[in-house]
């Protein structure tokens, strides 16, 4: 099976500014770098596969705060994907940081530490 790389510009996409709750994705993910409240040139050279088999080049590693008050918690390890236009949380990656994901019929509850 073959495996496009995706290629175009970062500027000519529409990134999205909703952040989906994934529990298939791999990691936190999002093409926003102005979001990072910290960046780091990504290790490896890595890519991630969406659902149509596109590979799409990560560029850096950070943190994402969750609020305007950089305080009140964070994404870690969000990768930096310029040519992906949802943002997805990783539900696994949430709970491995001790963050409470809960779901009901209608939203999504992310909780850390009671907030």
């Amino acid at each position: 099976m073959k495996h496009k790389v995706n290629s175009m510009k970062a500027s000519t996409l529409k990134p999205n500014k909703v952040w989906y709750v994934d529990s298939r994705a791999s990691n936190h993910m999002t093409s926003h770098e102005e979001w990072f409240s910290h960046l780091e040139k990504s290790k490896q050279s890595g890519v991630v596969k969406t659902g149509d088999d596109t590979l799409h080049l990560i560029k850096h590693v950070g943190d994402v705060p969750l609020s305007q008050d950089r305080h009140k918690g964070r994404l870690m390890n969000v990768l930096h994907v310029p040519t992906v236009i949802k943002n997805l949380v990783f539900v696994g990656q949430i709970v491995d940081q001790r963050i409470q994901v809960r779901f009901t019929h209608l939203v999504c509850f992310i909780d850390e530490e009671g907030r």
